[in-house]
C-alpha cells in the first residue's frame, strides 16, 4: 500500500464528508483535541493506545492518521513494535496482520524525516 496517497484520498474524502455535517466535524475535532492534550499521559502515549485500537478495529485510515502522529512525535521504531507486539497479543491473527500494516506505515512516513 502507499500509505501516503492513500491517506491524501483519505483526507480528501473526509473534507468532501464534512462540509456536509460541519456541526459533527467541530465536535468530533473538539473531542480529539481535549483526548490528545498531554495530561497524566502524554499525547505520544495516547497516540500509542489510538493505534492500537486502530490495529484491533482494522481501520486502515485510522492507522495512517496516528502512525503519521507518531512519526511527528518522534516515535522510534523499536517503541512502535513494542506496541505492536502488545496490539498482535491482545488481538491475535488479525492484528498480526494490520500489526505489520502499521509498521509499513511507519517506514513510509519515516522516509525523508
Amino acid at each position: 500500500m502507499d500509505w501516503k496517497n492513500f491517506m491524501a484520498e483519505t483526507e480528501a474524502g473526509i473534507a468532501t464528508f464534512s462540509k456536509e455535517v460541519p456541526q459533527t466535524v467541530k465536535g468530533f475535532g473538539q473531542m480529539g483535541q481535549a483526548a490528545k492534550t498531554d495530561g497524566a499521559l502524554s499525547t505520544k502515549t495516547k497516540e500509542f493506545i489510538a493505534l492500537g485500537i486502530a490495529i484491533a478495529t482494522r481501520c486502515d485510515s485510522c492507522i495512517g492518521f496516528h502512525v503519521r502522529a507518531l512519526v511527528t512525535l518522534e516515535a522510534t521504531r523499536a517503541e512502535l513494535c513494542e506496541a505492536l507486539a502488545m496490539a498482535t497479543y491482545m488481538g491475535g491473527g488479525p492484528s498480526y496482520a494490520y500489526s505489520a500494516k502499521a509498521l509499513a506505515a511507519f517506514d513510509e512516513f519515516s522516509q525523508g524525516t
